[in-house]
């Protein structure tokens, strides 16, 4: 317990009043140097990076084969440095999913399991000093205070983990509200909880401000944390409109903690744990990051290609934060629109932040929407209005679907059939939000123009 309280205590003031470096420069020197014995660690613990990077010099690590989530579920076993095996991981993660018990571990290894949005689920392990670790840092971003005071954390999440559980302790209260369980439900605690700080998705935090403005929910947190769902704007403005708080966010996946929001509520990577590289995809602001993570050594994290979309700031942030800022996380590179070009065959991508702007812009009274591709001229919108707004709700739709023509049209793409539709909420625990979401193959779609 005194280790596990002392590793949690070191790496948040480590975090929050330990590391400071005079300049970018000096930053960067640093993390060479950190990047660098770790991989060197690496190379001696993990057979499947062992033969990766046989023949190669690690300084020159940024040069190393590129893996992702694919490559690394099928070599897992030789990954990994703890002797875990995928086969017995998946079953003891797959029984923990059915059971809601997420307790247990093996050979004292922490496993979890993501939610496979991209349709390729990921196993994720952690030791125990690298959860405790882990449990620091987090709390030392998000906390609305300091960790000498008591506070009470709300984490709604679709699975719990000993990871999460790991940040309790007599001034910290943590309860795991389980998405599975009814919202009502979840309402009932928080009311009779009251806690201070909210962990949750943005689709969870909207119904939760829906519950709110009626009257349901008593409770109101002083601070708020979106996970797990890429924060839209609409959401962001609707949720901290009614709580009148300002939303925080986190960038985690399974592949690790990669971002937290400062007080100024500006996104900054986790450059001091995590070594990001960028595969331009716009050629200005917008990148594919590829991760080098030099805290994990349970299950390496080296060169991986993530398919999320990061949009970085093109400003300095007024915290003062040496980090890198980003501006958005658009979603995944799944979910950006490609519509055929007005002329030839080619098809044009269309970035997630430019149809979500378009919508706000022409539906300014909506509080959500969910817009989908199926197909390269074929696209599906539905919008929810907090108020009824039916004797306008033609003339909403029809601005909408102008307004998104005309940037199609603008990008020189042809004009698609855009059809409206109800409007579903999507139950907490089934599956992630997606404002923009693709539906098909750019592939399949190439052969059949």
């Amino acid at each position: 317990m005194l280790n596990r309280k002392a590793t949690v205590l070191w790496h948040y003031f480590l975090d929050r009043y330990l590391h400071r470096w005079a300049n970018r420069r000096a930053f960067e020197e640093w993390q060479e140097a950190k990047v660098i014995a770790h991989l060197q660690l690496i190379r001696e613990s993990s057979a499947f990076y062992q033969e990766l990077w046989n023949g190669l010099t690690t300084s020159k690590w940024r040069e190393f084969p590129i893996i992702d989530k694919q490559i690394m579920m099928d070599h897992f076993d030789s990954l990994n440095t703890v002797g875990i095996r995928k086969e017995e991981a998946f079953t003891l993660a797959l029984k923990a999913e059915s059971t809601r018990d997420f307790t247990p571990q093996l050979n004292g290894i922490t496993i979890g399991l993501s939610s496979g949005t991209s349709g390729n689920r990921g196993l994720f392990v952690v030791s125990p000093q690298e959860q405790y670790a882990w449990a620091g840092r987090v709390l030392s971003k998000v906390l609305p205070g300091s960790l000498l005071a008591s506070h009470r954390i709300a984490f709604f999440l679709r699975a719990n983990s000993n990871l999460y559980g790991s940040v309790s302790g007599t001034r910290l209260r943590f309860e795991f509200f389980d998405l599975i369980e009814p919202m009502q439900q979840h309402i009932y605690r928080l009311n009779t909880y009251l806690p201070n700080l909210w962990i949750a998705p943005p689709s969870v935090l909207h119904l939760l401000a829906d519950a709110y403005r009626q009257g349901k929910l008593i409770a109101k947190p002083q601070r708020m944390v979106s996970v797990a769902e890429v924060l839209d704007p609409l959401d962001r403005q609707y949720i901290e409109s009614v709580f009148q708080l300002p939303i925080h966010q986190v960038y985690q996946c399974t592949e690790g903690f990669l971002a937290a929001t400062c007080a100024h509520g500006t996104l900054h990577l986790n450059e001091d744990m995590v070594a990001f590289q960028k595969e331009s995809v716009d050629g200005e602001h917008r990148f594919v990051p590829i991760l080098t993570d030099f805290t994990r050594f349970a299950q390496p994290i080296i060169r991986y290609r993530l398919n999320d979309l990061l949009v970085e700031r093109s400003r300095p942030c007024p915290c003062g934060s040496l980090m890198t800022g980003i501006e958005v996380v658009e979603g995944r590179c799944d979910d950006l629109f490609y519509l055929p070009h007005a002329v030839h065959q080619e098809l044009v991508p269309v970035f997630p932040d430019l149809i979500t702007r378009t919508i706000m812009g022409a539906a300014p009274t909506a509080v959500a929407y969910h817009i989908v591709q199926l197909a390269p001229d074929r696209i599906e919108l539905s919008l929810e209005f907090a108020v009824d707004t039916s004797t306008t709700m033609d003339f909403i739709y029809s601005t909408v679907q102008l307004a998104l023509e005309t940037l199609f049209i603008r990008m020189n793409c042809k004009k698609p059939n855009i059809l409206m539709t109800p409007y579903e909420t999507i139950v907490p625990g089934t599956r992630k939000l997606r404002r923009v979401e693709r539906r098909f193959s750019i592939e399949s779609s190439h052969s059949n123009l």
